[in-house]
């Protein structure tokens, strides 16, 4: 939405043409979208709490494969036995001479007698899960916007996922369980973006920045969740973990489709204006009702069919054909490549660390909550080029020191882990809001989300180096420091936008022709 002007500076008896009963909205859709949900009633926070949960479900699924599809412990079944020690690989031992250390339906490793599978397959699900991330999120990145609508399309990528998990409970080999997760993640790529728009449409600008800190911080949750979740059912097959988790994203899926409303604006532009104004009716006094109506009645007919020509496909045709755009939205890229691989890898590879899953994956999460309000802090101060370029750089040596100082004393490999996975969330963070400043508002969006695109598409090879890493001890994090090192330098050859005016076109700006910028 376009900003306007407060909502105060519109008292609703200020000129000639309004009365105290009937006071005239803004003339611009935005202004008068602002009008209505300016303040902050319950009602809004209410919807804005329960369309944020999804956040919950989302860092649950994008994470749950750190129980599921862990190697669990082993010890030796006779302590006498000179052959099997616990530095021994289980692939050259007879089976007679260890056993696991937990019921061998604890994982899928143990399940399906995976110890001794390559890393390509024991990676597979995981793999399987964020590839259908990167299938979903570029079929479904128009629906919200065309014709699903946020609302819709948010009950639908949950309860794919959802369903999809629950059916999860019922695999019986990796591959039908691999299928499972792909489904899985390609549900999960909208639900993101689908309830951050749509808590924050609900709302007026003042607040919009605190609902999505808020979405944010209930993903963290969810995240948190999962290890005490986890623990809970330490006893239970890993089937347990989905069944619970698939039954709470089932139970959301009604919550939000009974008890929350479709975004105003959207509705108001695909001509549905009745719609609208009912739910625009419960925000505003009963003295405006007549001005709204009055409002939407004048609404222009052709604003459905001029909404209807921007979406992302016509927006990613100016990014291809422009070429300081598409230079610079390829450098973001780069960048989100490497940032998401270090930053998923990291919360995905916790089993790798010689240390208690369970406080891991803890200690990971609770990292996450500080480097929100660090990364705001440092933008407000510091140009974002070099807010990006220090975090993704020191978080680069920070685990390059995990991989080979960690491997010979592991009370020195978490504190390391901790402290480059933090500032891989600041990297993440500032990356996620230099990305919005680099474009103009006609291809925002699209050079957002193909941002968002590469990020997933850096997680795609997390898995396999997780699975290697449990063999090379100091591969997984050596492979992560290079490559966001690597990937952080190309921030170098990019424009600072820190001060400096947003445009909203592609000819707005003549030094963006630049070859640099």
């Amino acid at each position: 939405m376009s900003s306007s002007a407060p909502l105060l500076s519109r008292p609703d008896s200020s000129s000639e043409h309004e009365t105290p009963s009937d006071a005239l909205p803004p003339e611009s859709l935005d202004e008068m979208i602002e009008w209505c949900m300016g303040g902050f009633r319950w009602r809004q926070f209410l919807q804005a709490l329960v369309v944020s949960a999804a956040w919950f479900l989302d860092g649950q699924q994008a994470c749950i494969s750190d129980f599921t599809d862990s190697e669990p412990t082993w010890h030796c079944t006779s302590v006498s036995n000179s052959t099997c020690s616990s530095s021994s690989n289980v692939c050259n031992l007879p089976a007679s001479q260890w056993a696991w250390d937990s019921p061998s339906y604890k994982t899928i490793i143990s399940e399906w007698s995976l110890e001794c599978a390559s890393s390509f397959i024991t990676g597979l699900p995981t793999s399987c899960f964020y590839m259908g991330c990167l299938v979903g999120g570029l079929i479904f990145t128009t629906l919200a916007d065309s014709t699903l609508g946020r609302k819709n399309l948010l009950t639908m990528s949950c309860l794919l996922m959802s369903v999809a998990a629950f059916a999860t409970t019922f695999s019986t080999n990796i591959w039908m369980y691999s299928a499972l997760r792909f489904i899985s993640g390609f549900g999960r790529a909208s639900i993101g973006t689908c309830a951050i728009v749509l808590a924050t449409e609900m709302v007026g600008k003042t607040w919009r920045g605190l609902i999505g800190m808020i979405g944010l911080f209930v993903g963290t949750l969810g995240l948190l969740s999962l290890p005490a979740l986890a623990y809970a059912l330490r006893t239970a097959s890993w089937r347990s973990l989905y069944l619970t988790t698939s039954l709470m994203g089932i139970v959301y899926c009604v919550l939000v489709y009974f008890f929350t409303s479709e975004s105003p604006k959207w509705l108001i532009m695909q001509g549905r204006e009745f719609e609208a104004l009912a739910i625009l009716q419960q925000t505003i006094s009963p003295a405006k009702h007549n001005s709204l109506k009055l409002y939407l009645s004048s609404l222009e007919p052709n604003v459905k069919q001029d909404f209807s020509k921007v979406g992302l496909y016509s927006s990613m045709k100016d990014l291809l054909k422009t070429q300081w755009a598409l230079c610079r939205v390829l450098k973001i890229m780069v960048v989100g490549f490497g940032v998401g691989m270090m930053y998923y890898g990291m919360l995905l590879g916790v089993g790798n660390l010689n240390f208690n899953i369970y406080l891991a994956v803890t200690f990971n999460g609770i990292m996450i909550i500080p480097s929100y309000f660090v990364s705001y802090f440092l933008i407000d101060r510091l140009n974002r080029k070099s807010t990006l370029l220090c975090s993704t750089m020191l978080s680069g040596v920070l685990s390059i020191i995990c991989a080979f100082v960690g491997s010979q004393l592991d009370s020195v490999k978490l504190p390391m882990e901790l402290a480059s996975f933090f500032c891989v969330c600041v990297a993440y963070n500032v990356h996620v809001i230099y990305t919005i400043e680099l474009f103009p508002t006609c291809v925002r969006n699209s050079a957002t989300s193909m941002m968002r695109q590469a990020i997933i598409l850096g997680v795609l090879f997390d898995p396999t180096l997780i699975a290697a890493g449990r063999s090379i001890s100091f591969l997984t994090y050596l492979v992560y420091g290079l490559m966001i090192i690597l990937c952080g330098m190309v921030v170098i050859f990019l424009p600072e936008t820190r001060g400096v005016t947003l445009s909203d076109t592609m000819e707005e700006d003549p030094k963006k022709g630049n070859a640099n910028a």
